[in-house]
């Protein structure tokens, strides 16, 4: 399937609308080993974004996605808004003056936005960070499209990968970031970052299937 530039609008309404609702659950994940803004910061940046929609929703994808970036580095406090505008940035400059996209387009739109991600905050795996849920992600979507699977099942394998990396976080010691301060009261909590990301995951699968009726 294509995927539009109605879509990519889609997908950040409902990424702003989930974030709204899981805001409390979010705030509650980082105030156990963060500064207890995740939430409310993420709330934040994305009602800031849906202003600036409408002044985008005839551009290519790009300019879509770049304004998004923009508005989170400016916006979202603590290190969540350097990071996701970063990504939001990456993927945007990545997939350009484009109106269209296909899965392979997805792809490289992902990878470069975990690698503005790892690049902006000197992170890797195994750290508890948000880079846990991407990272698996993006690699289950090269796999699932190298194996020929559709769009559909690739981002659903991509979500699945994404929930796992959720999961994987919750044994790690955090090595960086807020967490890091706490040594090994760190272990045994889920990381907010990582679960945001699943957010955005599963919000990407939800305009996919509405949009292919499934």
């Amino acid at each position: 399937m294509q995927i539009t530039a109605e879509h990519v609008i889609q997908f950040i309404e409902l990424v702003a609308a989930r974030v709204k609702e899981e805001r409390d659950f979010l705030t509650r994940l980082d105030s156990a080993i963060g500064d207890a803004d995740h939430g409310v910061n993420l709330d934040r940046g994305f009602s800031t974004v849906l202003t600036k929609l409408p002044s985008v929703a005839d551009k290519d994808i790009g300019s879509i996605l770049k304004t998004v970036g923009t508005t989170l580095v400016s916006t979202v406090g603590g290190a969540s808004g350097p990071l996701y505008g970063t990504a939001f940035l990456r993927a945007g400059m990545s997939i350009g003056e484009r109106f269209e996209l296909n899965a392979s387009d997805v792809l490289a739109a992902l990878n470069a936005a975990l690698e503005g991600i790892q690049a902006r905050g000197k992170a890797t795996r195994g750290e508890k960070t948000m880079i846990d849920a991407i990272a698996p992600a993006v690699e289950a979507l090269r796999a699932a499209i190298d194996a020929g699977d559709g769009y559909l099942d690739a981002l659903r394998k991509t979500v699945a990968a994404c929930e796992q990396g959720v999961q994987d976080t919750i044994p790690m010691l955090a090595t960086k970031g807020r967490a890091s301060y706490l040594g090994e009261r760190s272990i045994g909590h889920q990381d907010p970052g990582a679960t945001s990301a699943l957010l955005m995951a599963r919000a990407m699968l939800a305009v996919a299937e509405g949009a292919a009726g499934a």
